[in-house]
């Protein structure tokens, strides 16, 4: 039951002009189908990423069936997340080697809050593989890199 008073989230990613703003970004394959984790996949999405120079993807890791990833404003009074993220998926779509390789039109995504987070949710992301048996160790997924370097 919902409290009379109480309020819903705010949408969309506040920036701070204090601190860094580092975001953490889930986004899923449209139905979970499994063609993320490969080659063609990835340089597309690095030429999509590119070529919407609003926000910095920082690391970033493909799964078979989602993408996780960290990004940062370029400019605070610039395009919010989401219009950023619809977008690149756009880009992606037309430009994609095959047409039903599509993005979920919505995402998850976290501002984190301490410079330890970054840190503490990258080791999470880079064990993704080795949790669903996909590799021994983080290092020998080749589906991940680091477009920008995020600072905090």
């Amino acid at each position: 039951m919902d409290h009379p008073n109480a309020q819903k989230p705010a949408r969309g990613v506040w920036i701070s002009l204090s601190k860094p703003t580092i975001v953490f970004v889930t986004v899923t394959t449209q139905n979970r189908e499994r063609w993320a984790a490969r080659e063609a996949v990835q340089q597309t999405l690095l030429k999509a990423w590119g070529e919407a120079e609003a926000w910095m993807v920082g690391k970033y890791l493909l799964m078979p069936d989602h993408l996780h990833f960290f990004c940062a404003p370029k400019q605070p009074d610039g395009p919010t997340l989401n219009r950023w993220m619809n977008f690149w998926k756009g880009r992606f779509t037309r430009t994609a080697v095959y047409p039903d390789w599509k993005w979920q039109s919505l995402h998850w995504d976290h501002r984190l809050r301490s410079e330890g987070s970054y840190e503490a949710k990258w080791q999470y992301v880079v064990n993704n593989p080795v949790r669903a048996g996909l590799v021994e160790k983080p290092v020998d997924w080749p589906w991940q890199g680091e477009v920008n370097s995020l600072v905090w």
